[in-house]
């Protein structure tokens, strides 16, 4: 009868075994699993150093529960060691096993050439660890996105401007079996009826003036690939009905031609509008609807999650330094500018982040960023550095004036574009480069067309 102890997954407990095949079944299972094999890897590549289970999380993207299991099979095993300093979370590190066959054991798995994860290949993945921070809402995304990368099922992305929707788009492709294969990525609010469809269908020699050759639409380039309809919100009834034919049919004809091409692609939209109102308002057709939610990701905006913007902001910083020549330390901020960046609203959520901490390390003449180098783009927020004492930019001007007039209509976009005596295609681009958002606060928008 077998009476050792096991931990909770399996492996048998402590160094104590009596064998050879013992030792080496339970190492065998230990590092079977990627994320202790991932965790034993991170923890001997950096000798003397101890990391919380926050670092952790951070580095392999995973939930705290599943890290904390794995590390402390790690610990239960032998060959790593928990560092308790009192009054802080408890550290961990690589621990040189006392059992000579199991130190054999440890060496030849770490002279073994690291399996590369897809993750570790993925540009993409790269980035969105980048924004993980303490709050654990980004790994439950994280999460999301390793089970929609599975299948070739329809992801809507969901989430305020600036979140990070086509990051996310991009991980679900380069994780997905159609990594190899082209991904394409569509402004639906940047696409007027008049080029929709030569856009995404392509065009064949003389279809109307100016056609001069054959084109390739994006459907098209995306054949065994993926195709990603961001801000898919925007897009028109009729554009909406010749799109769907596609998802029915899986098959279209270039603008001017006659024959019928078929396509194989996964498809992801994203957009940061109301879809279920729209659906009710019948400003988006049911049908499409249920085509492209599929399975839903939900983005937090950064607001929701303030305990992660001084983590990040500290990030970002780092890496600007080191763009710049700079230790990553090179610059840092005071506590009075870290408390102005978690007071504020970031309407622009993370990329309005990352541009704010750039342009307050350029501005800051010393190594401390203060909190009057720190500048807000919102004209809501009343913060040091837009204080009455200083005129604003022509950039933050114009800002503050599209977005009011975008108020006074109720995001009527065609109206806004009349008052503001510019074409809806150009206030599509101010809204997009200003980071504007409709405040939740303000009744749904009328209709671009009214």
């Amino acid at each position: 009868m077998d009476d050792r102890t096991y931990t909770a997954h399996g492996l048998p407990a402590g160094p104590g075994l009596e064998t050879i095949d013992d030792i080496d079944a339970r190492f065998r299972t230990l590092v079977q699993s990627p994320l202790r094999a991932g965790l034993l890897r991170y923890l001997n590549a950096r000798p003397g150093e101890a990391f919380d289970v926050d670092v952790l999380m951070q580095a392999f993207g995973r939930l705290r529960l599943d890290v904390e299991n794995c590390v402390r099979e790690l610990v239960d095993s032998g060959v790593a060691a928990v560092v308790d300093v009192p009054g802080e979370r408890p550290r961990f590190s690589a621990l040189r096993p006392d059992e000579e066959r199991l130190a054999i054991l440890l060496d030849t798995f770490l002279e073994r050439r690291a399996t590369i994860s897809t993750e570790d290949q993925s540009p993409s993945v790269q980035r969105f660890r980048e924004l993980i921070g303490r709050d654990e809402k980004m790994l439950i995304v994280f999460e999301w996105i390793r089970t929609a990368a599975k299948s070739d099922i329809s992801v809507l992305i969901l989430g305020p401007t600036g979140s990070g929707k086509e990051v996310v788009a991009r991980m679900i492709h380069e994780l997905s079996r159609r990594a190899r294969a082209r991904f394409q990525a569509v402004n639906c609010a940047a696409l007027p009826d008049t080029l929709f469809e030569s856009e995404i269908f392509g065009f064949e020699k003389g279809a109307f003036t100016g056609a001069l050759d054959r084109k390739p639409g994006r459907l098209e380039l995306a054949n065994e690939g993926t195709l990603f309809l961001d801000e898919i919100g925007d897009m028109s009834l009729i554009a909406q009905a010749k799109f769907l034919r596609v998802l029915e049919e899986r098959r279209f004809e270039r603008l001017g031609g006659q024959r019928s091409i078929s396509v194989d692609f996964r498809l992801i939209s994203a957009t940061n509008r109301p879809l279920e109102q729209f659906v009710r308002d019948g400003r988006f057709r049911e049908d499409l609807y249920y085509r492209v939610n599929a399975f839903a990701i939900r983005l937090p905006s950064l607001r929701e999650r303030q305990v992660d913007i001084p983590v990040l902001a500290q990030r970002f910083l780092a890496r600007y330094c080191i763009a710049q020549g700079l230790p990553p330390d090179g610059k840092t901020f005071t506590r009075e500018a870290l408390d102005a960046m978690v007071a504020y609203a970031w309407p622009g959520n993370i990329r309005e982040l990352e541009s704010t901490v750039s342009r307050a390390a350029l501005s800051a003449p010393g190594r401390l960023i203060r909190a009057q180098d720190v500048e807000f783009l919102s004209s809501f927020a009343v913060t040091p550095a837009m204080s009455s004492d200083r005129l604003p930019s022509l950039a933050e001007a114009e800002r503050a004036h599209i977005s009011r007039v975008l108020e006074a209509v109720r995001w009527n976009k065609k109206e806004a574009a009349r008052i503001l005596a510019i074409s809806r295609g150009t206030l599509y681009r101010k809204i997009a480069e200003y980071a504007l958002e409709q405040r939740e606060s303000l009744t749904l928008p009328a209709s671009d067309d009214e």
